[in-house]
């Protein structure tokens, strides 16, 4: 069905250092949903095309409305020399397809290597090889413990398992910890008018931008929805007041484009100090999310500390 085709995408695809080469020998395929309802969830690659969709008929269905009834197809070829390739090819959707957050052209396939990311509607999956199919599948499982599958930093989970350390550690030593609870203003406005594809591009893509501004000890985690969190061991207040500063002009200044629109966006941010009238780490959060309230309540874009 692809012959022509893939004759043609494999040498376009190799000039591409986005995607890169990955030929495959004696190696199994598979999918985990990393982001979606299903999360955790296995498919083993084991047949030579695997149709994804909406509609029943497909090997992979997707019950979502951002999803076409017949979205793309992953499927195989062997090489001369014996080895296998696997790509993915949209099949003309409404929304479209994205391997590492770029989208795939219609009718072209793109080669897929070990341990990229799969965005189709709001499910995002990662394609993995090897011989040890159990040992990659537990191993991934524990890091989605522990991993927003579509921001791909720390979720709730670890969040609250590092706050309960580090308030127990500064607790125990007398050192200063401070946290920041941010979240996005009028993200419903966001999704109600761009559609939720653009909510979920804005979270991911401000997750990066504020990742890569935070230091190595400085814990970043999505709290819920878009809200987010920093927990900054020994920092004081006006360390974290600071950085909460940094990051709403950060934000403000950043360009959020998707899809050929530019969505404004702006945050609002909180920040609570440990003190001695703090007894719990959840009465540190508590108290952050007043004064996150406080700075929504006063016109937003704003840091109240």
């Amino acid at each position: 069905m692809y012959e022509d085709f893939e004759e043609r995408t494999a040498i376009i695809d190799s000039k591409d250092p986005q995607f890169g080469n990955n030929a495959h020998k004696n190696t199994n395929f598979y999918l985990i949903e990393i982001y979606g309802d299903n999360k955790g969830k296995k498919v083993i690659l084991d047949k030579d095309e695997v149709t994804i969709g909406r509609g029943m008929s497909n090997e992979i269905v997707i019950d979502s409305t951002s999803v076409s009834r017949n979205h793309a197809v992953i499927y195989k070829k062997e090489s001369y020399d014996n080895y296998t390739k696997v790509y993915i090819k949209d099949l003309n959707s409404t929304n479209g397809t994205y391997v590492k957050d770029r989208q795939v052209p219609p009718n072209r396939g793109v080669e897929l290597t070990d341990g990229v990311t799969i965005k189709i509607g709001s499910t995002i999956y990662k394609f993995l090889t090897g011989n040890d199919l159990e040992a990659n599948y537990f191993e991934e499982i524990y890091r989605l413990t522990i991993i927003d599958g579509l921001t791909e930093i720390y979720n709730k989970r670890a969040f609250l398992e590092t706050l309960e350390r580090e308030f127990n550690r500064s607790q125990r030593y007398s050192r200063p910890l401070s946290m920041i609870i941010f979240d996005i203003d009028h993200f419903k406005n966001v999704n109600d008018t761009y559609g939720h594809l653009t909510g979920d591009y804005v979270l991911k893509h401000m997750s990066k931008i504020i990742k890569n501004s935070v230091r190595t000890e400085e814990f970043l985690a999505r709290y819920g929805g878009e809200e987010f969190t920093i927990i900054m061991p020994e920092s004081t207040r006006m360390a974290a007041i600071n950085l909460g500063e940094k990051i709403r002009a950060l934000v403000e200044s950043s360009t959020f484009h998707f899809e050929g629109k530019i969505i404004p966006i702006t945050i609002s941010v909180g920040v609570s100090t440990l003190t001695p009238s703090i007894f719990t780490p959840m009465e540190l959060i508590s108290v952050a999310d007043k004064k996150l309230y406080q700075a929504k309540a006063t016109g937003r874009n704003r840091v109240v500390g």
